[in-house]
Formats: structure tokens, C-alpha cells, sequence
């Protein structure tokens, strides 16, 4: 129990700060079946660089793995499902499937990134 209120602190605490080193993973807030949930510092929200170093920490290579990310700058109480104030938030999905041989970023169109399409 004390474990995981260090744990829930750790995760507040880097939430709070928004930012987060570049070899340390963003906290994943849960998972539905095959998809994680991320929550994505709001100061990285747009590099695509970070996303891709988290692709790598988050993901077994030649694996299946699929990722959502969200900010959550108003702070709402992290959960599975997201509460609105988070899942309103998406700025990137990635999927990869082992199966098929496929892999896929995609940015959220609320972000303006220059893309040919988004979510």
C-alpha cells in the first residue's frame, strides 16, 4: 500500500511539473484490452522526438503495440476510462502490429501539426 502511494505521488509530481527526462517514460495512466493510455508532459505535447523515445521505452520491439496519448493540463484525477478533461485532450495515437507488419503515428488535428492527415 505504501508502495503505491509513493508510486501515485511520483506520478502526480510529474504530471504537476509537465516535464519529464528523456530516458524516463510518461506515466501510463491504464489500458483497454491492447491499448495503453499515456499522458503526455503538455511542454512535449508537439515533439515528435519524445513521442518516438517513448515509442521505444513503452513498446517491446516486433511486438504489437498500441498507444494513445493525452495531456491532462487541468490537472483531473488520472483513471481508466479518462475522464472527459483528459480524453478530450488526445495528441497522438501510434499502432503497431506485429501480425501485420504495420506501423502507424498519427497527431491529433486539435494540435495543427503539418501532416497529411490526423485524428
Amino acid at each position: 500500500m505504501k508502495t503505491a502511494a509513493l508510486l501515485s505521488l511520483s506520478i502526480a509530481a510529474t504530471l504537476l511539473a509537465g516535464t519529464a527526462r528523456a530516458d524516463e517514460a510518461w506515466p501510463v495512466a491504464g489500458q483497454q484490452g491492447l491499448v495503453r493510455f499515456v499522458i503526455v508532459p503538455p511542454a512535449q505535447a508537439k515533439q515528435e522526438d519524445a513521442y518516438a523515445r517513448q515509442v521505444k521505452l513503452l513498446c517491446e520491439p516486433e511486438r504489437t503495440c498500441f498507444l494513445n496519448f493525452y495531456t491532462n493540463s487541468s490537472g483531473a484525477a488520472v483513471a481508466v476510462p479518462l475522464p472527459d478533461a483528459i480524453a478530450d485532450e488526445a495528441t497522438a495515437t501510434y499502432r503497431r502490429s506485429a501480425k501485420q507488419g504495420a506501423e502507424r503515428f498519427l497527431w491529433s488535428c486539435r494540435l495543427k501539426m503539418p501532416q497529411p492527415e490526423c485524428f
